[in-house]
Formats: C-alpha cells, sequence, structure tokens
C-alpha cells in the first residue's frame, strides 16, 4: 500500500464538516460531528471494550487499501450524501470514516470497503448501485485507540497488538477481519485520534 490507510482516512474526513445535532454528547475525537453512540463496558491497559447500539452506514466495496481505490470509494458516499440520491437529498456528513479489511483466508481475496456513518435510519436509496445501506447490529467491540499522523504499519501493529492483548485477556473475537477508523482532517496537527476495531463474535 503506497500511502498510509488512516492517513487518506484524515484526508476525507476532513473534505466536509458539519456541527452535529444529535442529543447523545459524542466523545472528543467526533470534533463536534454526529457519530455512531456507544457505550464504555470496560477499560483495560491498551484497549477499550465497548457496545455499540445498532448504526446505518452506506458503504461501497473497494478493490484495496491504496490512496487511489479509497479515495475513488469516498468520493461515492460523499457525492451520495451530496443528494446524489433517489431523494436529492442533502445529509451531514458524520465522523468516522470506516475501512473494513477482510483478511485473505486460504485461497479467498482479501475483500475491502469503506463507509460513512448515516445519523438518521430513513436515508434515500443510492443512484449509484455499488453503494449499498448497511445495518450494524449492536454489539461488542474491542478498541484500540492510538495518536499521531498514522502509517499503514502503525495500523497492522496496533491491530496485531490489540488481538494479542485481547487473548491475554481471554477475549474470543472475530479472527479475519478489522477496522480501520479516521478521526481527523489533515491539517490537524495535535490531538490526533486514530482507532482499530475488531468485534467480538
Amino acid at each position: 500500500m503506497a500511502r498510509t490507510l488512516l492517513s487518506v482516512l484524515c484526508l476525507l474526513v476532513g473534505l466536509v464538516c458539519f456541527p452535529s445535532t444529535e442529543c447523545w454528547e459524542a466523545p472528543w475525537f467526533c470534533h463536534g460531528r454526529e457519530c455512531p453512540v456507544y457505550t464504555v463496558v470496560q477499560q483495560y491497559e491498551g484497549f477499550e471494550e465497548r457496545n455499540y447500539e445498532v448504526s446505518h452506514w452506506i458503504t461501497t466495496d473497494v478493490a484495496s487499501t491504496s490512496n487511489s481505490d479509497l479515495k475513488d470509494g469516498f468520493w461515492k458516499l460523499y457525492y451520495f450524501n451530496q443528494g446524489q440520491n433517489s431523494e436529492n437529498k442533502e445529509i451531514d456528513m458524520t465522523r468516522p470514516v470506516v475501512v473494513s479489511v477482510k483478511e485473505a483466508d486460504g485461497m479467498g481475496e482479501q475483500q475491502v470497503s469503506i463507509s460513512v456513518f448515516q445519523s438518521d435510519a430513513d436515508i434515500p436509496e443510492p443512484n449509484d448501485n455499488t453503494i449499498r445501506k448497511t445495518v450494524i447490529p449492536g454489539g461488542t467491540v474491542y478498541v484500540r485507540s492510538f495518536s499521531g499522523v498514522a502509517s499503514d504499519q502503525d495500523a497492522l501493529e496496533n491491530v496485531q497488538q490489540l488481538r494479542e492483548d485481547l487473548r491475554a485477556a481471554g477475549k474470543e473475537f472475530v479472527e479475519n477481519r478489522f477496522d480501520a477508523a479516521g478521526y481527523d482532517a489533515p491539517w490537524d496537527l495535535i490531538n490526533r485520534h486514530n482507532e482499530v476495531w475488531v468485534c467480538a463474535p
């Protein structure tokens, strides 16, 4: 991957910013935007256990985690929110932008998608048939957070460390999938917040 996965996410989330109108008090790293609602179940050394409520997203598959593929995927979702949908409705952008990676298993290929959270469950149908509406059931997500301008290697190292910490804590988790969540604009040079997510089965 030529460019950093989380650096690309930083660029994408920084393109458009709208103030949040959601009643839920989102954490500081959502920067006043609407985010998926969760509660912290327990804080461990090195990771956090969260319980997320059901959430709604728009998602498109991309060929890889390369800079160009992620940008192409993001722009599809961006234009959906800008009114290229069945109702010509503009929808406020939210945080985070999430890249989901299902790792290759045996003869299978790696599967990658990019998603944008939707604060309203009642959203229009996409005009682009490569975009789908996705409902993520509520459940347990294990989260490792880290700061700075993150590289691909940073993300992979944090996923690996999260998995090691989960095994040490006796936690069961989905072994072949992880998510990388980007919250910051590229020009935000301090108090940066990156996350990798691993789901409980």
